[in-house]
């Protein structure tokens, strides 16, 4: 099996993170393509990048000459999602969602800890459209932009502050709001005591899962094939 994973900014060291967490998270036998949009935000912090990247990871995915049978999109909140899922013919897994989805088998309200306060609103946004916003509790930014994460101190001290505004909202798991998170999910949950995902990790379980049962998205409406039209790329 060989999961697409595409990084939502063009940070190679991100993807070099995202693609050691999907290999951590992957069944032996799958292997991980972990690829960076040749253009593009450095990250994706608002709306305004967001739509970029989702433009930039659309253009990847359309010019992509790897096979692969599944994709994870490992942008947390980003835009692009049912755009790729109208694109390709295997099944695209979002972190966001992914995450999300664990969260709701583990508890029965769940929270979400992301970088700067300006990605909530997104994020709301983002798991209201996938149908999984009514268990969450609280979207809690932690003042640290994405590119900042790599200070691995200041990040587990910000995640530990915003992880107990959660918990004390009310959040009984967590799920941690950035692809620059990955690795930290149980460190925290030794801490804050409750379990806390990786969204990375669970989308490749996901992907995986997909694959292994034969199963991809539909074409009944919704993600129906885009219709033949020119598009002007550049």
């Amino acid at each position: 099996m060989r999961l697409l994973v595409t990084n939502c900014n063009t940070t190679e060291t991100m993807t070099k993170e995202i693609e050691a967490g999907a290999r951590a998270a992957a069944s032996p036998c799958t292997e991980i393509l972990a690829r960076t949009p040749c253009w593009g935000p450095e990250s994706a912090e608002g709306w305004y990048d967001s739509f970029l990247s989702a433009a930039a990871v659309l253009d990847l995915l359309r010019t992509c000459d790897d096979e692969f049978d599944a994709v994870v999109l490992a942008g947390f909140g980003e835009h692009g999602r049912e755009g790729a899922r109208e694109l390709l013919d295997v099944p695209v897994v979002d972190i966001t969602e992914a995450g999300a989805h664990f969260a709701c088998l583990l508890g029965r309200r769940y929270g979400v800890v992301t970088t700067l306060d300006r990605t909530c609103g997104l994020i709301e946004d983002s798991l209201h459209t996938a149908g999984v916003a009514a268990n969450c509790v609280a979207v809690a930014g932690t003042g640290l932009g994405v590119l900042e994460l790599a200070d691995e101190g200041r990040t587990e001290s910000a995640l530990l502050t915003a992880g107990r505004r959660a918990r004390d909202a009310g959040a009984e798991v967590l799920v941690l709001g950035c692809a620059g998170m990955t690795g930290l999910d149980r460190r925290l949950g030794a801490m804050l005591g409750i379990p806390v995902i990786d969204g990375v990790g669970a989308a490749v379980r996901l992907a995986e899962s997909l694959v292994a049962l034969g199963l991809s998205t539909s074409r009944a409406g919704s993600y129906a094939k885009p219709l033949p039209k020119e598009r002007r790329w550049r």
